[in-house]
């Protein structure tokens, strides 16, 4: 269950019983008795859960990185923060947008509600905001016809799934106002065809060939790509995301139990 939609639960409940209290036990109670159980924890937790609920829904949220799709740039085990006010300010639980603040660029690492399945959280690298034509060709990345500016910055190697050592090739990439890094696999496909959803939503704006594609990004939709670009399952493969699953921006990387050096940087 959604971890917003439990504490606003746990609110309701301790506030509903809060105020029951108040308004039809409290005069009767004697000044010197105790209060009922039930009373005092829903009296004592309630202002703790809406600090809580209003901090998380409103200006930083925390998150776990569980893969790593995104390395260099995040490791796996990275604990998190994300700006909840960056791109507006939205309604929890049904994270409608009630004041617009502003809009993800180019380059900015954003927190999303997957789309086949809203009730998980991803992160991946925005890449191509609406009206924008995102083209991957043998592993290069052009945006409205100018490609990137990348350049060779030595090898990455890290552990990957089932412990296979993975060695990559690493590039400095410049996207929008952010510098940052990619890793590639040589060895491995720009694209895996076979694993491309035929259905999402505004396929049609997408051309797929044996060595990339070329998609126009839809009014009120996102582009993202993870910067492992060749273990990342992002939006090459299940489509766009809409303004309506954006969850904020990752700007920090507040705990990492095994690289403690890691406490404090901003994400690129």
């Amino acid at each position: 269950m959604d971890f917003a939609l439990i504490m606003f639960v746990a609110l309701v409940v301790t506030g509903v019983i809060w105020l029951i209290d108040s308004l039809f036990f409290k005069a009767k109670r004697a000044k010197d008795a105790k209060l009922p159980v039930l009373t005092e924890y829903a009296k004592s937790f309630f202002p703790v859960i809406l600090a809580v609920f209003l901090l998380r829904s409103f200006l930083v949220e925390p998150f776990k990185i569980p893969s790593g799709s995104m390395l260099p740039t995040l490791l796996v085990g990275d604990f998190i923060l994300v700006n909840k006010y960056d791109y507006g300010v939205r309604l929890p639980i049904v994270n409608k947008k009630i004041i617009d603040v502003g809009t993800p660029k180019n380059g900015d690492v954003m927190v999303f509600r997957y789309p086949l399945d809203p009730s998980m959280d991803y992160i991946k690298r925005v890449v191509g905001v609406p009206g924008d034509t995102v083209t991957y060709q043998d592993k290069r990345l052009t945006i409205n016809g100018k490609p990137l500016v990348t350049t060779p910055d030595g090898t990455y190697n890290y552990v990957g799934r089932g412990l296979n050592f993975v060695v990559t090739e690493q590039y400095a990439e410049q996207l929008g106002a952010h510098l940052h890094k990619i890793i590639l696999q040589s060895d491995r496909p720009t694209i895996d065809l076979s694993q491309v959803n035929s259905q999402f939503p505004y396929r049609e704006n997408c051309d797929y060939n044996d060595s990339g594609f070329t998609c126009k990004v839809p009014k009120g939709y996102y582009f993202m790509m993870g910067d492992n670009r060749d273990d990342s399952t992002d939006s090459r493969y299940w489509g766009f995301v809409p303004d309506r699953n954006i969850v904020g921006r990752a700007f920090m990387i507040w705990w990492n139990f095994d690289h403690l050096k890691r406490i404090g940087d901003f994400i690129k």
